[in-house]
């Protein structure tokens, strides 16, 4: 049995050296093959693992791209977006809601880059916006065991796939169309890039963890920044070249970040207002106000102006209680917290295990990295005061995964220790009580689950202790029955997940009552589960158009952008699995403006096809063919016709975009078509400008004829009522 102890743990690989002169004929390496190499990996592994690995992969990638259409548009905000940038490439560089360039939303664009390109080649649909997303997860897993397998056993890598994908809030967050799966990708390079730059002290893999950091800043600002003093400590202390080197190397990756994030904000700051959307989420049309305010320190002390309100501090606020104990509590813990004490529990073995090695030992700077990125974010979630999602947890889910992975096999060589038998022994044994008391917050979900697990863990718990009694074949099937226990529950929530379809701002993980929390209006759940904010939001749109990714034939060739092509799933502006000529749940025949609680803020609005018609009528005459009160609400009716709407006020309706006077210039020249009744009305809380809204909606009520398509209400700005 080979054993992992401090003094002889095995070294990284190291790359073949190549010889100065050709070798002699009949000794030359044999040229394998690429299909062969991609299929046997590495020389020095058994054969079962490189196909375990691929096996891993595509289960995963399998498993989430299950039923993936149920989820409709997903976030409607971000699809809009995604289908502005589909359409205009200054949309797309800018990440505006509409192709017009109204307004962008209230995250810097990356991460909806690869949709927009998606969308762009297979059409509008939600196979289009939302394979990339189940790419990213993929991809991730793939990282996650490139990173533990250069240090650990094969068998750690592939624990460590596992443990990420059946990782509730994981399951949701890459079949969603959010920024958070792109960062928790990058947050997984960068932790790679700072392990590789740990074995040799090479600075390019340096200036790669910058880079990467960088442009996780484009897609969700200032998280994306949470592990970079932990890491930069780890080097600074534990690389192997000389001090001076080492902080001449953070340097260069300093340097690497800001220039892989700070080109795309010099040339936004830089760049006339005049000739660039508002930047949605700020007050004063500023990208930087944006990401040090609303989406920067406003979210720690709760401060967020323009914002629906923060947190209350310990009290608990609109956002969750707040404290050590958040990622536990039921509004959090059956979304990520399934296995946090087992890696809390084999954080502290693995790094007890390595203490003693060399200064520059690569599994202790393993384990010290991967968890220092837990528990430094984790403690910044428990914390934040302002606005605060469960699924913002996503970003824990790689750091729990590796240190399972890591921790378990280093243990399981070292069961010749009855130490480390025991911390083995009371992993499963704690997690098994966790799950217990997990499945007990949903009672009516699996009642029976949570006794099994108990007794599993009890049972595989013993057989770990006293594995080294035991034969070989009784020492795996308490190895069996202990990973059922660690799995079986977070197995559950996930498949709960990929069966259920989700829609709306705020979505959560699991059955129905996984999480308490749902700010305000309520989560955002559909298909099987039921909506959260008392309605079920729009699915596919009705597509029309010529080929795939172009403008429908035809037409007045106006001044709008145009529409999505005919491609990906195609739908009837319902939700998915209505029946035609309904609408969803208690709405009327017209839909309902703002729907999905909160006026629309938390989800956008049913739009029937006797509103789509209303709105494609000479919409090639207008730039916007509507303007809505909020993001939710202009998205729902752009995603509907395939238009530009502009969203007045943007996400919240707090924004200070447009003003009265520019609203009325736009109106003057001809440039909107209608103005639809409803919405947020500017519930920013915070000090934000919601009046801009509130007075736009007034004049326009007072100055237009009102137009009835159902239950919803729209003002045709072209004809103003009589003395107006």
């Amino acid at each position: 049995m080979t054993t992992l102890r401090p003094d002889h743990l095995p070294a990284p690989p190291q790359a073949p050296t190549l010889p100065p002169a050709a070798p002699a004929a009949g000794h030359a390496r044999p040229n394998r093959p690429l299909a062969h190499r991609v299929w046997r990996g590495r020389p020095e592994d058994p054969r079962w693992v490189r196909p375990a690995f691929l096996a891993t992969l595509l289960v995963i990638a399998l498993a989430y791209l299950w039923n993936l259409s149920a989820s409709g548009y997903a976030n409607s905000f971000y699809s809009a977006a995604v289908q502005a940038g589909s359409r205009s490439w200054k949309a797309f560089f800018f990440g505006s809601l509409d192709a017009a360039n109204a307004i962008t939303v209230d995250k810097p664009p990356a991460a909806l880059w690869p949709m927009a390109l998606s969308v762009r080649v297979f059409g509008l649909g939600s196979w289009a916006i939302l394979a990339p997303q189940v790419l990213m997860g993929v991809a991730t897993a793939g990282v996650l065991y490139a990173a533990v397998r250069r240090r650990f056993s094969a068998a750690a890598g592939l624990i460590a796939m596992v443990v990420f994908a059946l990782t509730p809030v994981a399951a949701l967050m890459f079949r969603f169309n959010n920024p958070d799966a792109l960062l928790a990708l990058l947050m997984t390079v960068t932790v790679y890039c700072v392990l590789r730059a740990m074995e040799n002290g090479r600075t390019r893999w340096l200036v790669w963890a910058g880079g990467a950091v960088g442009f996780a800043f484009l897609s969700k600002t200032l998280q994306a920044f949470l592990i970079l003093p932990p890491l930069a400590v780890l080097y600074a202390v534990f690389a192997p070249v000389p001090v001076r080197r080492r902080l001449g190397q953070l340097g260069l990756s300093a340097l690497a970040m800001v220039v892989a994030g700070g080109w795309w904000v010099a040339i936004v700051e830089l760049r006339p207002a005049s000739s660039r959307p508002y930047i949605g989420g700020s007050q004063h049309n500023s990208f930087l106000e944006l990401t040090f305010g609303y989406n920067g320190l406003g979210r720690i002390n709760g401060d967020e102006t323009g914002s629906v309100g923060g947190g209350g501090g310990g009290a608990g606020g609109q956002w969750g209680e707040t404290g050590i104990g958040r990622m536990v509590n039921s509004e959090i813990g059956g979304q990520i917290s399934w296995l946090l004490p087992a890696a809390l529990i084999l954080l502290v073995a693995g790094v007890w295990l390595t203490w003693r090695a060399k200064h520059s030992d690569t599994a202790r700077a393993a384990f010290l990295a991967w968890g220092a990125s837990l528990l430094m974010t984790a403690l910044v979630f428990s914390f934040m005061a302002g606005i605060f999602h469960q699924y913002y947890t996503v970003a824990l889910a790689p750091y729990l995964a590796a240190l399972v992975g890591m921790g378990t096999t280093v243990l399981w060589e070292e069961r010749s220790r009855w130490w480390a038998r025991g911390a083995l022994g009371v992993t499963v044994v704690v997690t098994a009580l966790w799950s217990y008391v997990l499945l007990g917050r949903t009672p009516d979900y699996l009642p029976w689950l949570r006794w099994a697990v108990l007794i599993a863990g009890a049972v595989g718990a013993v057989g770990l202790l006293f594995a080294t009694r035991l034969g070989r074949r009784p020492a795996l099937v308490a190895v069996g029955v202990s990973l059922v226990a660690l799995l079986a529950g977070p197995t559950a929530y996930t498949l709960s997940t990929l069966n259920t379809g989700h829609q709306g701002s705020i979505v959560t993980a699991g059955p129905s009552g996984a999480s308490s929390m749902g700010g305000p209006g309520g989560g955002g759940r559909g298909g099987p589960g039921g909506m959260g904010g008392g309605m079920r939001p729009p699915g596919m749109a009705r597509q029309q158009g010529g080929p795939m990714g172009q403008p429908p034939t035809g037409g007045q060739g106006g001044r709008s952008p145009g529409r999505p092509g005919q491609g990906g799933i195609q739908g009837n502006g319902q939700q998915p699995g209505a029946a035609p000529g309904t609408a969803p749940d208690g709405m009327g025949e017209g839909g309902t403006p703002g729907g999905g609680g909160m006026g629309g803020l938390l989800n956008g609005s049913s739009v029937s096809t006797a509103a789509e018609k209303l709105l494609e009528k000479n919409a090639g005459d207008y730039t916007w063919v509507a303007a809505a009160i909020g993001s939710q609400n202009a998205a729902s009716y752009q995603l509907a016709t395939g238009y530009p709407v502009m969203a007045i006020g943007g996400f919240n309706g707090s924004d200070p975009s447009p003003t009265l006077s520019q609203f009325k210039k736009y109106v003057e020249d001809g440039r909107i078509h209608y103005f639809v009744a409803g919405g947020t009305g500017g519930t920013g809380g915070g000090g934000g400008n919601s009046g801009t809204s509130s007075q736009i909606s007034s004049w326009v009520e007072e100055n237009f004829k009102e137009v009835t398509v159902g239950s919803a209400t729209f003002y045709d700005l072209t004809r103003p009522k009589s003395g107006a």
